[in-house]
C-alpha cells in the first residue's frame, strides 16, 4: 500500500513520517508563494511534494501562471487541482477552468473526488465536473470517508486510479465535527450508528478497519491529519505502513 499525507505551509518538516508524497495545502486567504516554497523545501529533503491549486483562491491567470512556474522551478512534479473555497476571489470558479489553461503540461495531476457528494455542489454538477476534468487528470483523491461502501461504489465507476481519503487516529467526537464541515453525510450517519456510547466518542479511532475493506480496490490512501501529525506518525509506524 502507498500512503500520502497533507500538511500546511508552516508544518515542521522534521516531524514528517517517511512517506514519499506530501501534499501542501493552500487554504482560503493563504499565500500561494508559501505553499510553493514549502514544496521546494520538501524537494530538498527528498520528498515528492504535491501543492494544492485551489481554483477559487487564485486571483488571476497571471497569478496562476506564476504559481505553476514557481513550483516547476523548485522541482515540483505533481499537483492537486481542486475547486477550493466556496466563493471565488478572482476569475476562476472551478478547477476545470485552471486545468484547461494548459499551464500544467508535463506535471502529474490529481483532481478531487466526492463519493458522498459535496455541500457546495449538486450531485449532477459533480458528475459533469468529473467528466470535464478527467481528460486532464492522472488520478483522483477523494474526500475523507469512514463508510467503505460509497468508496467502493465510486472506485468501480472510475477509469483512473483513486487515492482514498482517510483520517489519522482521532476522537469520534472530532471526526463528527469535521464530517459536518465537509458534508460527509454517510460518514456522519455511520459514526452515529456505530458509536452510540459517550465513552466511545472519546476514544481515538484509527482507519485500519476502513483500509481493510477497501484495499482490494485501491493501493493508495491519502491521510488528512487535521493537525494530528504526531498521532498519525505513530499509527503508521505501529502498523508497519512506513
Amino acid at each position: 500500500m502507498n500512503f500520502s499525507l497533507e500538511i500546511g505551509p508552516h508544518t515542521d518538516l522534521d516531524t514528517l513520517p517517511s512517506v514519499k508524497d506530501v501534499y501542501v495545502t493552500m487554504l482560503p486567504g493563504g499565500d500561494y508563494k508559501e505553499t510553493a516554497d514549502k514544496s521546494g523545501d520538501l524537494v530538498k529533503k527528498g520528498f515528492n511534494p504535491v501543492p494544492h491549486f485551489p481554483a477559487r483562491s487564485i486571483n488571476s491567470e497571471s497569478e496562476l501562471k506564476n504559481y505553476v512556474s514557481r513550483c516547476k522551478d523548485l522541482g515540483v512534479k505533481q499537483v492537486l487541482v481542486i475547486g477550493g473555497s466556496r466563493e471565488p476571489i478572482g476569475k476562476f470558479d472551478s478547477s476545470y477552468q485552471i486545468l484547461e489553461t494548459g499551464y500544467f503540461d508535463g506535471i502529474k495531476i490529481g483532481i478531487a473526488g466526492h463519493p458522498e457528494g459535496s455541500p457546495d455542489i449538486s450531485d449532477s454538477d459533480l458528475e459533469k465536473a468529473m467528466i470535464d476534468k478527467k481528460p486532464y487528470a492522472d488520478y483522483i483523491v477523494t474526500q475523507w470517508l469512514l463508510d467503505a461502501q460509497p468508496i467502493v461504489d465510486f472506485i468501480s465507476k472510475q477509469t483512473i486510479p483513486v487515492h482514498v481519503g482517510i483520517t489519522g487516529p482521532m476522537k469520534i467526537s472530532s471526526l463528527i465535527k469535521f464530517a459536518n464541515i465537509v458534508g460527509a453525510k454517510n460518514s456522519i450517519n455511520f459514526l452515529k450508528s456505530n458509536f452510540t456510547k459517550a465513552l466511545d466518542l472519546l476514544k481515538p479511532k484509527d482507519p485500519n478497519d476502513l483500509i481493510g475493506k477497501v484495499k482490494s480496490h485501491t493501493d493508495y490512501f491519502h491521510i488528512y491529519t487535521f493537525g494530528g501529525l504526531k498521532e498519525t506518525n505513530k499509527w503508521l509506524k505501529e502498523n508497519n505502513y512506513v
